[in-house]
């Protein structure tokens, strides 16, 4: 997938009458996904090039840095998902506090029009844009006929009884609700990260742990949590504890996480967790023989639940 960066990069030559997704996609949950499908299926049938455009960093860091939300995804895990969807080319738009005093005909104007010379544009049916998000779909379409390019949208999609968006997702991983977090993103909630030296204290009590270091702003509530971790690109059955540990009276906030059925070093491997589950919150055990007990149950009880499921 072709990556370039506005102002700084200018469209491919290659990209042909680009049909275009517009939006933050964060989390690339079903919502997203649905427009991505549909600009990729217009696209070729036009013999267009289908292309993302995004937002770096994420426009409320910009416009209200107080009130702007932990992400559901680095910009790593968001480029590649969009790769996986199918999608030839990413035009991401370097957000500064000149680009947000825009309007949205200059928005358009500048960067849908003279840089990427679009054809078509896609966005979800609550898409703003431009200062104040002062522009919604109905000016999009108007520009569109004035600059020849065709806007569409796609309804709001629904998961049961929820409509699928990155702000309720967040909500929901914020609240331990990783299960009901997951189907409306379509896949678990994961964060990536490299595995560190520990105390090794779960090692001593029999449940050796990996201590993973991320990168991710959103982490579910402290707690344990069935999960699972792909590592090598075989997907495993794990045990993960978010938390101080208080037990040990610690208050360093970290992700443990036991691989189920796996013996092997993983210092310095980078893994994809993946949250299935919420099991338990996070408590303070008397004795470390009550809180093996605990973990042992924990383990047997994520095991249940793998078994019942397919990784």
């Amino acid at each position: 997938m072709d990556i370039i960066h506005f102002p700084d990069d200018r469209c491919p030559p290659r990209w042909y009458r680009p049909v275009l997704a517009l939006g933050n996609f964060d989390g690339l949950h079903r919502g997203h996904v649905k427009i991505l499908e549909r600009v990729r299926r217009v696209a070729g049938e036009r013999g267009s090039t289908s292309v993302v455009m995004t937002f770096d960093p994420h426009p409320p860091r910009v416009v209200r840095p107080d009130k702007a939300p932990p992400l559901l995804m680095t910009n790593a895990q968001r480029l590649e998902a969009i790769a996986q969807a199918g999608i030839q080319g990413c035009a991401i738009v370097r957000f500064t506090p000149d680009v947000s005093q825009w309007s949205p005909e200059t928005f358009v104007a500048t960067v849908l029009v003279d840089w990427l010379h679009v054809a078509e544009v896609w966005v979800g049916a609550n898409f703003l844009f431009g200062h104040d998000r002062a522009g919604n779909f109905s000016l999009l379409r108007t520009l569109g006929a004035r600059f020849g390019f065709r806007a569409e949208k796609i309804d709001p999609v629904r998961y049961r009884e929820f409509v699928v968006s990155s702000t309720r997702i967040r909500r929901l991983i914020a609240e331990g609700r990783v299960d009901e977090g997951g189907a409306l993103l379509g896949h678990p909630y994961f964060i990536d990260g490299t595995v560190e030296p520990g105390d090794r204290r779960g090692r001593e009590m029999g449940f050796p742990t990996a201590n993973l270091h991320t990168e991710n702003e959103l982490l579910p509530p402290d707690g344990v949590y069935a999960t699972t971790v792909t590592l090598d690109g075989v997907v495993r059955a794990s045990v993960t504890n978010i938390g101080i540990r208080p037990t040990f009276g610690e208050s360093r906030r970290v992700i443990d996480t036991h691989l189920l059925d796996y013996e092997g070093d993983l210092y310095g491997q980078t893994l994809r967790l993946s949250f299935v589950q919420r099991l338990r919150d996070e408590r303070r055990f008397e004795s470390l023989e009550a809180l093996r007990a605990q973990i042992a149950a924990d383990v047997a009880r994520a095991a249940s639940l793998f078994n019942r499921i397919s990784l």
